[in-house]
């Protein structure tokens, strides 16, 4: 894989709903299908359960919940983006996911402070394209938010 300049970063894009997100590249470990989920009583209702990923055990977060978007009628249908957080890995359930984008990091906008109810803490900006927005996640609080 060929180097970016210093004036690009990558990141993984992906959707909940018709929202566009976007994760660096280099936290994404794989992305896998729905799979035998064992669910955990007296949990943070985000946390869907957990899963056995080739003898490790993977938390599954509802990322739809920790951003406060609309609820999706098969949640059977999403992928798990799975993430390295702290030394471990730790599943997103996504509904899609889109491509590898390119961006100009000095293009990046300041995230709005609440973005339709949703905790703007939980970005590093927002990256405007041709048609649409990609919301650059800051995964790192979104996961200090639930994982406790």
């Amino acid at each position: 894989m060929k180097e970016n300049p210093v004036n690009e970063i990558q990141i993984a894009s992906f959707n909940i709903g018709d929202v566009l997100l976007g994760i660096d590249i280099a936290l994404v470990k794989e992305i896998c299908r729905p799979m035998g989920m064992t669910h955990i009583p007296h949990v943070a209702q985000c946390v869907r359960g957990v899963i056995n990923l080739r003898g490790e055990v993977v938390t599954l977060l509802d990322l739809r919940q920790i951003l406060c978007l609309s609820s999706k009628s098969d949640p059977d249908a999403q992928l798990n983006l799975i993430v390295q957080y702290h030394g471990e890995h730790v599943g997103l359930c996504v509904d899609h996911v889109s491509d590898i984008l390119t961006l100009d990091p000095t293009k990046i906008e300041p995230a709005p402070t609440n973005i339709d109810g949703i905790d703007g803490r939980f970005f590093r900006g927002v990256y405007p394209l041709k048609e649409e927005i990609v919301l650059v996640l800051n995964l790192e609080q979104v996961l200090d938010s639930t994982m406790v």
